[in-house]
């Protein structure tokens, strides 16, 4: 039997497509995969298309091993680049319903 691709399901997607075809899920990097839910299968083994035995254990992993992807370190970048093109100058700060005597009577 060939092994369904299970990398992009959920673990709950993963375990019902591989018992669907006779196979046994196992994740080696969760002790908790039996009640993972939600989480992303990001690897396989074996390959999708593989020809196994029944009964045979797919390996999943839900986190990339270290060198193999990620967004890397994401931290903020200080100063921040101009956002481009012409900004007007702002009046200076203040009560914008003050109103300025300019007769120089009052």
């Amino acid at each position: 039997m060939r092994v369904p691709r299970l990398v992009g399901l959920m673990a709950v997607d993963a375990r019902e497509t591989a018992q669907a075809q006779g196979l046994f899920v196992n994740a080696p990097d969760r002790k908790d995969f039996h009640q993972a839910v939600v989480d992303y299968v990001v690897r396989q083994y074996p390959q999708a298309g593989a020809e196994v035995p029944r009964d045979s254990v797919v390996y999943v992993w839900f986190d990339l091993g270290p060198g193999e992807g990620g967004g890397g370190i994401r931290e903020p970048r200080i100063p921040r680049p101009p956002s481009g093109g012409l900004q007007r100058e702002l009046d200076e700060p203040g009560d914008p319903y003050a109103v300025r005597c300019t007769t120089g009577l009052g």
